[in-house]
């Protein structure tokens, strides 16, 4: 039995004879002048507001959704408390730098038989690569790290666990500081609680100064897992606290030694990376787990000093645990100190004494010594943990958890006392180990707080509470040489570009659908189709195929009134077309987040939201499905006025108008021809319809009154640049996008795009020149599938010069049939 296991759990914020402990006094009196019920309303607002942040369910149906809390009640830490941490955690990294110095160098602690050769060579995260022999690594091997920490019953804080590959939860402690601030402003002001910022002010500082020498304006980027990982939220968030750019493996690559980002203009040189991903999984050409992720040569470069990658790539080794049953002699023998900070009981199972402790005493908790993941099993009895470990026991380790300290969480309109965790981290600021004075204190059961940081979960803002006359010390000013001005849109790697591109498309094709629909349904909810309505129901039927309406354009004439309501219906289902747009459009607002302010981002999670569940409440009947295209529409409009008022005319902004454009541009010529598809004595109701799914029915009425002609009317949706809906509009925009992106060198798409202009111009004119305008408009179709088809090809075009980076002279063929549209509906 471990020392002090008989004694209670210690309560953080009660002491041993029931009273108040002193740090907690000024918030407790705060909040119980909130008022019975407040902190409960509070917690639910807090949620709320996590749900909007998108850091806990992006949108229903998306399958990025987690389930990341924040309890409304801090965790408190005095500021004496948390100085002593703050020495411990700055010792312990120091110690551990030390270690993997020696381990990826001269190896002397091996020698010299302090630390088991099973606890290097066996384990997986020792990478030979990075293994310098009989030399000390030349840069730093620790630049973050984090600590895992658990007060036991005695009081004494010990460490569960080192976190030196890539430290989750910095994000997340910042997110939570901020949105509580918003939530409950009222706590803070009676609480003199330290800031984080800081810190990331000088972690952001620290990141410049890692840049090799010679480097004036280095360029500093993370590396995240990418968008499909559960982390990828927090990654954004750190890299816009860091202001540094957020990057994939994909968007990265090695050319002459050096590492560059992807973009839209060219290769960019990256000098600091700070890395998200597991040593092991960087590079392919030096790993086999990394298998055909990574980057090739991304070690070989960082190895020739052409960039510096952080942690350093074998940093995890120190996550194994079965280095802290050696930690006394590592930090006397590594430093000439006793450890401030120690951890929690451990034995390595390579010892023989430790086996027959295993198998005698109970409570025991067996892990993998020599696995960086650090995974625990907690078995029932002493006897099955110590048989698990009968086939290899020296690499194996045990540990005995303490009983927990407890703090108050809110439950409901009541507190309730849970085990906590608490995470910390320090950076390396080039000469000393800062802290960050707050961290994140995890809630849970007891056998959930022993691993890494779950994807969902409960967690608290740690307060520090500053001493009186305490100084706030930021980092020293950088000495910089002057910015150049930038404007071009160049610095947009070509995934995000992609991305933008596409949930451009999405949203008007989602928007296109909702008009359809409403268009549809004015026809037949009046029961009797008349001839001429049947006219325009049957190309209505053929735009609704093709958006995605599945079985829509094989139906025709009197049968389409009849068949069209059950095909819509149909397509309101989960796996229909429009719920199927709505998720990808979610998806890709997941993925462009970082481009995306939060207030914008708001705005399109929150209004497709309700779009969505409009959708979702419809069922059958088609008049609900046309009420339920409303916030359709008011999503589509939002999107639109945010990217008009809210985003810079740079890259991001570019593409998504650009896909946008192409998309309505390509919509417009279909829908045009379906309409003029029949004979001319019926041509009237095709020019209706098409002012009519053209949004432009009040213009030319406020032009031409109620005289209906094919010229004007064509011209309107046609060939006028004026008309946001027109189809000249689109083009004229498409050539001023594909300019800007391309700048000087690169004419064809441009030039492409103000040749399908000039078709559009030409048809007007054709039909105004003809002697009979109706005969001329039943003339047009094949023209305006042609000018379909080239819009295919050049969006065909446009995502293989950008988005594939091919050679341009691979995409400058616009001739023949359109290639597929990716995810077509």
């Amino acid at each position: 039995m471990a020392e002090g296991d008989s004694l209670p759990p210690v309560d953080e914020m009660v002491d041993g004879r029931g009273g108040v402990r002193p740090h907690w006094r000024t918030l407790l009196g705060i909040l119980g002048g909130m008022g019975e019920g407040v902190l409960g309303e509070r917690a639910r607002r807090l949620d709320r507001a996590f749900e909007d942040e998108g850091m806990a369910g992006v949108l229903p149906g998306s399958k990025r959704e987690v389930a990341w809390r924040c309890d409304p009640l801090p965790l408190v830490l005095p500021a004496q408390e948390f100085a002593a941490l703050e020495a411990g955690i700055a010792q312990r990294a120091r110690m551990i730098e030390a270690l993997l110095c020696d381990m990826y160098g001269p190896q002397a602690l091996l020698a010299e038989g302090l630390v088991p050769p099973e606890l290097v060579f066996a384990n997986r995260s020792f990478l030979r690569a990075c293994h310098s022999e009989g030399v000390a690594p030349a840069v730093p091997q620790l630049h973050l790290y984090a600590v895992d920490l658990m007060r036991g019953p005695d009081g004494q804080w010990r460490v569960l666990a080192d976190r030196t590959t890539a430290p989750a939860g910095a994000g997340l402690a910042r997110e939570n500081r901020r949105i509580l601030a918003r939530v409950m402003p009222e706590a803070f002001r009676g609480a003199s609680v330290r800031s984080m910022r800081p810190f990331f002010d000088v972690w952001q500082d620290a990141l410049q100064r890692l840049a090799p020498s010679d480097r004036p304006d280095p360029a500093v980027a993370l590396l995240t897992r990418g968008t499909h990982h559960p982390r990828w939220v927090e990654d954004m968030l750190l890299s816009r606290e860091l202001s540094c750019a957020l990057v994939e493996c994909g968007d990265l690559t090695v050319r002459g030694g050096a590492v560059h980002l992807k973009t839209l203009q060219g290769l960019q040189p990256v000098d600091v990376l700070l890395s998200r991903l597991e040593g092991a999984m960087l590079d392919p050409l030096e790993s086999a787990d990394a298998g055909t992720s990574g980057v090739p040569g991304l070690l070989d470069a960082a190895r020739h000093g052409q960039v510096r990658i952080l942690n350093a790539p074998g940093a995890a080794l120190a996550e194994a645990p079965g280095f802290a049953a050696f930690l006394p002699a590592l930090m006397q023998r590594l430093l000439g100190e006793a450890p401030l900070l120690p951890s929690i009981e451990t034995l390595w199972l390579g010892d023989p004494v430790a086996q027959g402790r295993v198998l005698a005493e109970p409570g025991w908790t067996v892990c993998a010594a020599t696995d960086g993941a650090a995974r625990r099993e907690v078995q029932r009895e002493a006897w099955d943990a110590a048989r698990s470990a009968e086939a290899r026991p020296r690499a194996h380790a045990a540990t005995r958890l303490p009983l927990p300290s407890v703090v108050p969480t809110v439950v409901g309109d009541r507190l309730e006392p849970r085990p906590l965790v608490l995470r910390m981290f320090a950076v390396f600021d080039g000469a000393e180990w800062r802290v960050m004075p707050g961290g994140l204190a995890r809630i849970g059961a007891d056998a959930a707080l022993g691993g890494a940081l779950p994807t969902q979960g409960l967690s608290k803002d740690v307060w520090v509470l500053a001493e009186e006359g305490h100084d706030i010390i930021g980092p020293a000013a950088l000495q910089l040489p002057p910015l150049p001005i930038r404007r071009q849109p160049g610095a947009l790697p070509s995934r995000v570009a992609d991305n933008l591109f596409w949930l451009g498309r999405y949203t008007e094709r989602l928007e296109r659908a909702a008009r359809l629909v409403r268009a549809t349904h004015a026809r037949i909810s009046r029961g009797v189709v008349l001839p001429r309505e049947a006219a325009e129901v049957a190309a209505l039927a053929r735009c609704l195929g093709q958006a995605g309406f599945t079985g829509a354009e094989e139906v025709a004439g009197s049968s389409a009134a009849q068949a069209l309501p059950g095909i819509i219906a149909r397509e309101m289902r989960p796996d229909g077309a429009l719920p199927v747009l709505a998720d990808r459009i979610a998806t890709l607002t997941a993925m462009v987040r970082d481009r995306l302010t939060a207030d914008m981002h708001a705005t399109f999670t929150l209004t497709l939201r309700s779009a969505r569940a409009e959708l979702q409440q419809a069922g059958d009947s088609l008049e609900a499905i046309a009420r339920a295209m409303i916030p359709v529409l008011r999503f589509a409009t939002a999107v639109a006025g945010v990217a008009a008022e809210s985003m810079v005319r740079g890259g991001a902004w570019l593409f998504l108008d650009l896909g946008r454009r192409i998309e309505r541009a390509q919509a417009i010529a279909s829908e045009v021809g379906f309409a003029l598809d029949q004979p001319p004595a019926r041509i009237e109701g095709g020019l209706r319809l098409i002012l009519e799914l053209c949004d432009s029915v009040i213009t030319y009425r406020s032009r031409y009154l109620s005289i209906l002609q094919p010229a004007p009317a064509l011209d309107l949706v046609l060939a006028d640049e004026s008309n946001p809906r027109a189809l000249a509009f689109q083009l004229a925009a498409i050539s001023r996008n594909l300019s800007e992106v391309a700048g000087e060198a690169d004419h064809a798409l441009p030039d492409e795009a103000a040749s399908l202009l000039a078709e559009a111009e030409a048809m007007v004119a054709h039909v105004l020149a003809a002697p009979d305008q109706t005969f001329a408009a039943a003339g047009l179709p094949p023209r305006l599938e042609a000018v379909g088809n080239r819009i295919a090809a050049l969006s065909d075009a446009v995502t293989r010069r950008y988005f594939a980076l091919l050679p341009a002279r691979q995409t400058l063929g616009m001739e023949g049939a359109a290639p597929a549209l990716k995810g077509a509906a």
